[in-house]
């Protein structure tokens, strides 16, 4: 396809905040400068597309969600000098302007210029309606136009499907583990919540050599997930879940905590399980009207860190190819997280499972 060319495709289409997606042909301009144009392999049913999807988040409508996917270049716009036609791409709904003072201060995951990207208009609906791109990507349709900046070329031997997971899930989680947390070998850790997310942290627990790594879940047969993805215990989730991780770990509590579900409970919970001295990571996205209390002396006496968690910390040139180093050796597997592959007509049903919290990542295959 030339880069004047337009393009109608199918995508699962946000028309208003708490409605269900609509499959509905869009238009596609050429790409712009500065722009490319990607055909979709694969794209990954993120927590945070839900959160735009039911108003957690904000999210212009209408839109076409989705954030987590990769493909093949089709076009380029002038300019654009980092990928070309035929490369394999990562899709990145964080791209960091290089710029900002947290970019020149080494925190690119944090910076200022990433939700002007969240903000663009992309294509148009039949009837002429513009369309908002969720998180700069809208990966929910079978291909996609943005900006140079927003794709990470790949290896050509990497397997595409696999590859749409590093780019939201996996960056995450293993980056909580790795970078935000820095968890040691011998360390114990627990993880509140083992969808996409919270299987990652899983693994990237298990890639730092962590000795006690704990899933915990209100669904009891989420075990066989998380003890794939590296728990070595999984314990249900109830209001005696703290005190039962204490018993499992030496009765202090764990090292790190990991909350990957976005719930003042939790949160709490998860405080609650992190021994004196160790660290509480808050992954999850809450709610805004949810209030999470802590009593001034708990915070004094039992000396924990309670640390947010943005992208796993990421520094996506330094890690992208790490992750792509351990995928190929096998240490990390995406495919592990993947408990359903699904055609877009299936979109609006994956979304509706993950609202029910039942199995882990959705992924369209295109």
């Amino acid at each position: 396809m030339a880069a004047n060319d337009s393009a109608v495709i199918r995508a699962a289409v946000l028309t208003s905040v708490g409605s269900p997606l609509a499959i509905e042909e869009i238009q596609l301009p050429p790409p712009a400068e500065g722009e490319v144009h990607v055909r979709l392999a694969a794209a990954g049913v993120c927590h945070s597309d839900l959160s735009l999807a039911n108003g957690t988040l904000d999210q212009p409508v209408p839109a076409v969600l989705g954030h987590e996917g990769a493909g093949t270049v089709i076009a380029v716009g002038p300019g654009v000098t980092n990928v070309r036609p035929g490369d394999h791409v990562l899709l990145n709904w964080s791209p960091s302007c290089g710029r900002c003072w947290f970019c020149m201060h080494g925190e690119p995951y944090l910076c200022d210029q990433t939700a002007k990207a969240w903000q663009r208009r992309y294509a148009r609906l039949a009837d002429g309606t513009l369309l908002y791109a969720g998180l700069g990507t809208a990966t929910f349709g079978e291909e996609t136009v943005v900006p140079s900046s927003a794709v990470l070329r790949l290896p050509p031997t990497v397997n595409l499907e696999g590859a749409a997971l590093l780019g939201c899930a996996m960056l995450t989680g293993i980056g909580a583990v790795i970078n935000s947390a820095d968890v040691q070998a011998g360390e114990s850790v627990v993880v509140f919540g083992t969808g996409g997310v919270g299987l990652s942290v899983l693994q990237g627990a298990r890639l730092a050599g962590a000795e006690v790594v704990i899933g915990v879940d209100i669904a009891r047969e989420k075990e066989g997930l998380a003890r794939t993805n590296g728990a070595t215990d999984f314990i249900l989730a109830d209001e005696q879940v703290a005190r039962r991780i204490r018993e499992r770990t030496g009765s202090r509590g764990a090292d790190h905590a990991f909350e990957c579900v976005g719930s003042a409970t939790t949160i709490r919970q998860a405080w609650s399980s992190t021994r004196r001295g160790g660290r509480t990571t808050v992954v999850g996205i809450g709610a805004k009207d949810e209030t999470v209390e802590f009593h001034p002396q708990e915070i004094f006496y039992f000396a924990r860190v309670l640390c947010g968690c943005v992208f796993g910390s990421t520094d996506i040139g330094r890690d992208l190819p790490r992750l792509l180093e351990h995928v190929q050796a096998g240490r990390i597997r995406p495919d592990d997280l993947v408990t359903n592959r699904i055609t877009l007509d299936e979109a609006p049903q994956a979304l509706a499972q993950m609202s029910a919290r039942k199995g882990a990542r959705s992924l369209i295959i295109y």
